[in-house]
């Protein structure tokens, strides 16, 4: 996933992993780094969560409502199913 709509589409399932515990903010401060590397422009979302200290989840959580786009209720749906 490489556009903000995917980028978007992953932060909800990262704020909603966070929220209900099947997702750790390491795990998301290590989606952030990828992220960093592969995008084509670094936006300071990727930043603040890369930087984030992984005992801060509510930090992490923060950054992630900065990510814009439109999310992809289909994928969405799709990845947390793949979580049950």
């Amino acid at each position: 996933m490489s556009t903000s709509s995917d980028y978007r589409t992953l932060a909800e399932y990262y704020i909603r992993g966070l929220t209900e515990g099947f997702v750790t903010a390491a795990e998301v401060i290590a989606w952030a780094d990828e992220v960093i590397v592969a995008a084509p422009k670094t936006e300071d979302w990727m930043l603040d969560i890369s930087t984030s200290n992984a005992d801060d989840r509510m930090g992490v959580l923060h950054h992630l409502h900065a990510v814009q786009g439109v999310v992809d209720e289909t994928a969405l749906a799709a990845l947390l199913a793949a979580k049950k």
